[in-house]
């Protein structure tokens, strides 16, 4: 159940940072939020808005509060391979994995079928120049960084699930910079005052504002389009190592994204930083970081939350204070008995379990907003 930590503020979190509090205080006391800023259990500082927070707006957005990997998200399938139908190991999928799905800071590939997958999603409203063009191409169905990964999961039936976490890429990264950066002049041109900057918002109606809108519904666009192809190929690699396999069900949800929708009688812009739409049904997935349990949840529709839950475990350390405090070898524990880039402990420490909250106690902090259906335990993790 949530409590009130500050006006206009309802959380979910039993563990928040004081500065995540201010923070999404901060968003709560712009005018045209209409309504209460609700904290997901997995909230922390974001830049701007807070990480795993809702945010109803009337007749205005906040660029930063999406955030710059638009649409980013999870895309889940479930099959029929149960622990039986697997071999001894998955070393034999790493490489297949790494080959066809790259991932990395500015990752990209040359497979001409991308063109064929993209001729549907055409181009945003802001005029691309060639270098964004091609990498509107080169980087559809890569991973990408930081905390994207592919995994092969086992719930608690031993049934096999792949679970994927990716975006919008480098394109999405730019155009939302793009408008960010638009909004700020925007506010500095027209003297209005912001108790963070990084708040400046476009006002529905105008020009920036449908600007916006278009280039950020294409780049959600792209993210989905682009899971649902590294899925894909996810998939067809890992029934060619296990010799078998079909699909069951694939889930594809969002956790960075705005839409409108209709909340206590009113027609708002939902703004979901690092939040699932967890609507009577909506179908998602919940991942806890490295070596932790994930989850596929069904929403039982909270009006408090705006029919919201959380993206996953939630940061308890920054990247930088986890590298310092954290060892490759207590990760290399961690990871015991599982398939992974062990050879890059080193260089993922940042990703360490103990640098996120618990995803058992996220879990338990939201039970009036979710259903679990299917706990999932990893036995193959990629990272980006």
């Amino acid at each position: 159940m949530p409590n009130q930590p500050a006006p206009n503020l309802l959380s979910w979190a039993s563990e928040i940072d004081e500065g995540a509090i201010m923070q999404a205080a901060r968003t709560a006391r712009l005018p045209f939020v209409a309504g209460h800023v609700a904290l997901m259990p997995d909230a922390h500082v974001g830049i701007g808005a807070t990480v795993g927070s809702v945010i109803p707006t009337e007749n205005a957005i906040i660029p930063a509060a999406v955030g710059v990997d638009i649409g980013c998200g999870m895309v889940a399938t479930e099959t029929t391979l149960t622990a039986a139908d697997l071999p001894d190991t998955l070393a034999a999928l790493m490489p297949m994995v790494e080959r066809r799905i790259p991932a990395g800071v500015g990752k990209g590939h040359d497979d001409p079928g991308i063109d064929r997958s993209l001729s549907e999603l055409g181009l945003p409203h802001t005029d691309l120049n060639p270098k964004q063009t091609k990498k509107v191409a080169d980087q559809f169905g890569t991973l990408g960084s930081g905390n994207h990964f592919v995994e092969v999961c086992l719930d608690e039936r031993d049934r096999v699930w792949t679970v994927l976490h990716s975006g919008s890429r480098g394109i999405g990264n730019q155009l939302a910079q793009f408008h960010i950066t638009g909004a700020k002049k925007l506010m500095r041109k027209q003297a209005v005052g912001l108790e963070d900057p990084d708040l400046a918002y476009l006002v529905q109606s105008t020009p920036e504002f449908t600007a916006y809108i278009e280039d950020m519904l294409w780049a959600q666009r792209y993210a989905m389009a682009s899971r649902a192809r590294m899925d894909r190929v996810l998939i067809n690699a890992l029934f060619k190592v296990v010799g078998k396999g079909q699909r069951v069900r694939t889930i594809n949800c969002h956790h960075n994204f705005t839409q409108q929708e209709t909340h206590f009688g009113k027609s708002l812009w939902i703004t979901r930083k690092g939040a699932i739409k967890a609507d009577h049904g909506d179908e998602g997935v919940i991942p806890g970081s490295m070596g932790t349990r994930s989850y596929i949840v069904r929403g039982r529709g909270n009006p408090d939350s705006y029919h919201s839950c959380s993206h996953g475990a939630g940061r308890r350390m920054s990247r930088t204070k986890a590298k310092k405090q954290l060892s490759a070898r207590s990760l290399t524990e961690a990871m015991s008995g599982r398939t992974w880039n062990a050879d890059r402990a080193a260089a993922l420490v940042d990703e360490h379990p103990e640098a996120y909250k618990p995803i058992d106690q996220v879990m338990a902090d939201q039970q009036d907003l979710v259903e679990v259906q299917h706990t999932l335990r990893q036995i193959f993790n990629y990272k980006g």
